[in-house]
């Protein structure tokens, strides 16, 4: 196996997220779902940005995300996704560069403009997603350079990819190319309404071809058809994959097999923004796995990661991980 030249390639959608505070009564006026991801077209996402006064616009997108968490835990990452040549195309790619990210997927120049995320964010700290996906889902399997995917130590897909056959294309030769590598190959399951559409496609892929899983409680018992977190979590230990889910304030569970770690959320952590939590725990679990450092220190970095990026607004850090986690790296 050739030596690595990144810790983790990211594989998802290139999305510039406008995030901004609402009230219940908003979400309720506009028929907001809270808490989830609901798709919307050019058209909804106008209406959304026009009715809101105030708004933070940044590189998005949950693999782009994770990446980003990569980055500032002082790891080597890159990102595959697709934008168009528009001013918030190339506002993601320069803030993806600007991180330390290896970002080189040419922008489409005709078709769809740069994906966004309306994000309002209520006084609970909840997140409401509200996603054009624009050029993102126009990315095909000739975006996919195989040696860059060869080229990482893991290959980190979003589930949300799953929604088109042309996408599912890209997903299935990058993850060729990193099994044809020798590399490892890790899925988040996204969204829970993500898993319902896709639940026997993701199992199977699971079985077949992922080494690492991401999920919450949601995803995690919406993938087995359960109410009972515990009996998903059986389900996932038998299939002897490396499963890291999130519990919220509870923190998180990790299991392979018979290893089980169970890792406390960071204490005293005031939750403003939940926007990220699950991209930045990602970031945090696969450092840890990419740097051998076990799956205990992983989780810890994992929900570290999670509980700066909850203390403020936006998906990604603010502060150097690296420097947060100076005690576990």
């Amino acid at each position: 196996m050739t030596t690595a030249r990144f810790d983790v390639i990211g594989l998802g959608n290139a999305i510039v997220d406008v995030i901004a505070r609402a009230d219940d009564g908003f979400l309720a006026q506009h028929g907001i779902a809270k808490g989830g991801m609901t798709l919307i077209d050019a058209h909804r996402a106008k209406v959304l940005e026009d009715a809101l006064a105030d708004t933070t616009i940044v590189p998005g997108g949950s693999a782009a995300n994770t990446i980003a968490g990569i980055a500032s835990l002082g790891g080597e990452g890159a990102f595959i996704g697709r934008v168009h040549a528009d001013w918030l195309g190339e506002g993601f790619a320069a803030g993806t560069q600007k991180i330390g990210v290896h970002y080189d997927t040419p922008a489409a120049t005709e078709g769809a403009p740069t994906a966004r995320s309306v994000i309002l964010v209520t006084p609970d700290g909840q997140r409401s997603m509200n996603t054009y996906l624009g050029a993102s889902v126009e990315m095909d399997e000739g975006d996919i350079d195989a040696a860059a995917i060869g080229a990482a130590k893991i290959l980190y897909v979003e589930g949300y990819l799953w929604d088109t056959d042309r996408l599912k294309g890209a997903v299935r030769k990058a993850v060729a190319a990193a099994k044809a590598a020798g590399r490892l190959v890790a899925l988040t399951l996204s969204d829970a309404f993500c898993v319902g559409r896709f639940r026997a496609e993701f199992i199977e892929l699971i079985e077949t071809d992922i080494d690492i899983v991401f999920a919450n409680e949601a995803e995690i018992t919406s993938l087995y058809e359960t109410e009972i977190f515990d009996e998903a979590f059986q389900n996932a230990r038998a299939t002897g994959k490396l499963f890291a889910i999130t519990r919220s304030e509870k923190g998180a569970v990790i299991c392979q097999g018979a290893a089980v770690h169970l890792i406390d959320a960071i204490p005293g952590v005031t939750v403003v923004d939940t926007t990220g939590a699950g991209d930045q725990f990602a970031a945090g679990f696969l450092y840890g796995v990419a740097h051998g450092l076990g799956l205990a220190v992983s989780g810890r970095l994992g929900v570290l990661a999670a509980g700066e990026v909850i203390s403020h607004i936006g998906p990604r850090p603010i502060v150097s991980l690296k420097d947060l986690a100076a005690g576990l790296i």
